[in-house]
C-alpha cells in the first residue's frame, strides 16, 4: 500500500447568504480554486489522474456533474476524469478519502479532491423540492417509513442535546467561543495562505451584470457576538430548543480543494507535502439522531491506527450544531483547546458540499502553523453517516 500525501489545500473565501458569491455560478467558484491549487505547485492539469468533488444539491446550476463543469470551464485538461459524489454534508471529505484510496491502491498517482455549494441559489433540500415539484416523486420511499421515523437535522440536534444533557448555556458558550476563535484567526492572518481570492462580477438590483468586478478575498460570515446577545435569540428547531442562529452552522457559499499524490510522485516532482493521510473512515449511525456520526467515525480511526485522542493535536469537527461537537467531546474527551482552534461552521459557515475539504484545508495548515503532529477531521452527515480522516504533519 502506497503512502498518500497532501501537497496543498486551498479554498475560496466563504460567502454569506445572498452575499458576494450569491449570483456566481458554482463552476466559477470551484474552477478558479482548482486551477490556483495546481498553479501554486506547477502541476499541469493533464497530470492529474482524477478530480473527485462533493456537492449535495445537484439541481439547476449544480446539476450535470458540477465538478466536471468547473474543471473544464477554467482550463482543466479534457482528458482528466471528474466525478461528483454525495455523502451529504461530508461529501468533499469523502472525496478526499476516495482519492486517498485510489492513490493507496495504485490506481492513480495524483488526485484532486474538492467540493462546492451555493446555498444562496440552491438551498438545502433544493434538489428534493425541485424533483417533487416537477412530479418526479419524493426521495424517501414508503418502505423507509416502515422502519424509521423521519426527523430533520434540527430535530436530530435537539435530541442529541437531550441525550447528552447539553443545555442552552453550554450551547451559547460554544457559539461565542467559535466566533472569538475565528476573529483571532482572521486578525492574525491565519487564513491568508489558504484562501484563493476571486474576481466576482457585480450585478445590479435587477440581477444584470454591471461590468464591474469585486475582488473577493475575505470570509463574510464571522461576526461579533456575546453571551448576552445569543441569549436573546429564539430557538430554531423547537420553542424550547437549545439551538439558535448563533449556535447553528451558517448558510454559506464557497469551494475548496485538496491536492493529493503518492509520496513517490511527490518526490519525483520535488514537492514538499504538508501532511500524509494516516487513515480514513465512513460509518453509519442512527438515521433519526443522525448527527452522532463523528463519534463512531473517530473511534474507528483511533482503533485502526492505534492512536488515542491525546495523540491528536488538531481536530476539525464540523459545527453543524453546537450539540454535535459537545456530544462528541463528552464521548471522546479531547483537549478542547485543540478542537476547531480557528473557529468552525458557526462562525465561518457551512457550504455543505465544500465543507469537508474546507476542514481538511484548515487542519493541514493549522498543523503546519502550530507544529502539531496529528490532525483529525470528522463530520456528521444527513441520513446518519460519519466521515473521518486522520492526518500526520510532514
Amino acid at each position: 500500500m502506497r503512502e498518500v500525501v497532501i501537497i496543498d489545500a486551498v479554498r475560496s473565501p466563504i460567502g454569506k447568504r445572498n452575499g458576494a458569491l450569491a449570483m456566481v455560478h458554482p463552476a466559477d467558484v470551484l474552477g478558479p480554486v482548482l486551477q490556483a491549487l495546481l498553479k501554486r505547485h506547477g502541476v499541469p492539469s493533464s497530470s492529474v489522474g482524477q478530480v473527485v468533488g462533493g456537492c449535495i444539491n445537484k439541481v439547476g446550476v449544480q446539476a450535470m456533474n458540477v465538478t466536471r463543469t468547473a474543471w473544464l470551464s477554467h482550463g482543466g485538461s479534457v482528458d482528466v476524469a471528474c466525478s461528483t459524489v454525495d455523502s451529504q454534508c461530508g461529501s468533499s471529505q469523502y472525496a478526499v478519502n476516495l482519492g486517498a484510496s485510489m492513490i493507496r491502491a495504485g490506481d492513480e498517482d495524483i488526485v484532486v479532491a474538492c467540493g462546492v455549494e451555493n446555498l444562496s441559489r440552491v438551498p438545502i433540500g433544493g434538489d428534493a423540492e425541485a424533483g417533487a415539484a416537477a412530479g418526479f416523486g419524493k426521495p424517501l420511499s414508503r418502505s423507509y417509513f416502515e422502519r424509521f421515523e423521519w426527523a430533520t437535522q434540527f430535530e436530530g440536534a435537539e435530541r442529541i442535546a437531550e441525550k447528552y444533557g447539553i443545555t442552552r448555556q453550554m450551547s451559547d458558550e460554544f457559539g461565542v467561543a467559535s466566533q472569538e476563535r475565528a476573529a483571532l484567526a482572521v486578525a492574525e492572518g491565519r487564513f491568508e495562505q489558504q484562501i484563493v481570492p476571486l474576481d466576482v462580477e457585480m450585478r445590479g438590483a435587477d440581477g444584470i451584470r454591471t461590468g464591474d468586478t469585486l475582488r473577493f478575498e475575505r470570509d463574510e460570515i464571522p461576526r461579533d457576538t456575546s453571551l448576552e446577545q445569543l441569549a436573546m435569540l429564539k430557538p430554531v428547531a423547537r420553542p424550547d430548543g437549545i439551538h439558535t442562529a448563533g449556535t447553528s452552522s451558517q448558510i454559506a457559499d464557497g469551494a475548496s480543494a485538496v491536492l493529493m499524490m503518492s509520496a513517490e510522485r511527490a518526490d519525483e516532482l520535488g514537492l514538499r507535502p504538508l501532511a500524509r493521510v494516516v487513515g480514513t473512515a465512513l460509518v453509519g449511525c442512527d438515521p433519526v439522531l443522525m448527527l452522532e456520526g463523528p463519534i463512531p467515525a473517530t473511534r474507528k480511526l483511533l482503533a485502526e491506527t492505534g492512536l488515542s485522542m491525546s495523540d491528536v493535536d488538531v481536530t476539525e469537527i464540523n459545527e453543524a450544531f453546537a450539540s454535535v461537537v459537545l456530544a462528541w467531546a463528552q464521548e471522546l474527551e479531547p483537549d478542547m483547546d485543540t478542537v476547531n482552534p480557528n473557529g468552525g461552521a458557526i462562525s465561518l459557515g457551512h457550504p455543505l458540499g465544500a465543507t469537508g475539504c474546507f476542514l481538511v484545508t484548515k487542519a493541514v495548515h493549522e498543523l503546519q502553523r502550530s507544529g502539531g503532529r496529528y490532525g483529525l477531521v470528522t463530520m456528521c452527515c444527513g441520513g446518519g453517516l460519519g466521515t473521518g480522516t486522520l492526518l500526520e504533519r510532514v
